[in-house]
């Protein structure tokens, strides 16, 4: 259909059935269509027939995951070689993906005095546009500090008008005044992620944008403070609930089930494997055989 409709360019078009969902979202989805702009591994819906495993960490060394243990291209490479290895275990297609630490958190409170040292967009582009060029998606994410998430993720707004990057918060590294990190695990109000929700969906919609993730990680119920009121209305997200817990299978799953309870309506799931800290790293094979449901979207630090 997006072919179609991006060649005919129809002056009308009558959609049929729920399915199509609300009229605001059908508007959305039909002036997208006609853009006939796609996301890594077809189409303009992200977890339509499709799951995303991704290669999470900074660009510049890999202490902070094994992304940026190699230059752009290995890391292409890399990221494509562990997607194919649930190629044959799930029905959905399986797309490569970065997920790039765009703002770090830091024990210093640096010039601004928030905690975060926010990478440039110079030095994101490389990346972005290497993992473009192989049709992998990106996730940029965010340790904001003492700031807030949405100042944080408006600097990166060039970035995210891209139909292949999203944009992913990490309550964890959420600083109130007096706190410091490694010393207090943040958190995060749900009016200040709702914040962020209506002004990415208002950007996806007013640039015509394939549909785009907001990944929110969670290994304690406290680090997003009235989950419940999660905004999950707008379709031209895909709201996501990244669980971040390591340790043995044992632990892994206890934290599974805990940040699953009591879930949001219509929110995604993902699953984390630790490269170093899960004990044993679970394979593809045992990551499906344990994550249930199956996550669409499961990254490796």
């Amino acid at each position: 259909m997006i072919t179609t409709l991006s060649q005919v360019k129809p002056e009308a078009v009558i959609a049929l059935g729920a399915g199509y969902g609300t009229a605001q979202g059908l508007e959305w989805k039909l002036t997208t269509a006609l853009t006939g702009t796609e996301l890594p591994g077809g189409g303009q819906l992200l977890f339509r027939e499709r799951m995303f495993v991704a290669l999470y960490g900074y660009t510049e060394g890999g202490t902070l995951g094994v992304l940026g243990e190699q230059d752009a291209a290995g890391s292409v490479q890399r990221a494509i070689e562990t997607a194919a290895g649930y190629d044959d275990l799930v029905p959905s297609r399986v797309v490569p993906a970065f997920e790039i630490i765009a703002t770090v958190a830091s024990e210093f409170p640096g010039v601004d005095g928030n905690y975060s040292f926010e990478s440039s967009i110079e030095q994101l582009q490389p990346w972005v546009d290497a993992a473009a060029a192989a049709g992998v998606y990106v996730v940029l994410d965010l340790q904001p500090g003492r700031t807030d998430f949405l100042t944080q993720a408006q600097a990166y707004e060039p970035l995210l008008r891209l139909p292949y990057v999203g944009l992913a918060m990490d309550p964890e590294w959420r600083l109130l005044p007096n706190q410091v990190h490694l010393r207090q695990i943040g958190s995060v109000s749900i009016e200040e992620v709702n914040a962020v929700v209506t002004w990415l969906a208002d950007l996806t919609r007013a640039n015509a944008l394939p549909q785009k993730l907001l990944l929110l990680h969670q290994f304690l119920p406290q680090m997003i403070q009235n989950r419940e009121l999660l905004d999950t209305s707008r379709e031209e997200l895909a709201v996501l609930i990244h669980v971040d817990g390591y340790g043995s299978p044992g632990d892994k799953q206890t934290t599974w089930q805990t940040i699953r309870d009591a879930a949001p309506p219509n929110v995604f799931w993902g699953w984390k494997n630790f490269i170093d800290e899960d004990l044993p790293l679970l394979t593809p094979e045992q990551t499906i055989a344990q994550a249930v449901p199956t996550p669409v979207f499961i990254s490796y630090q």
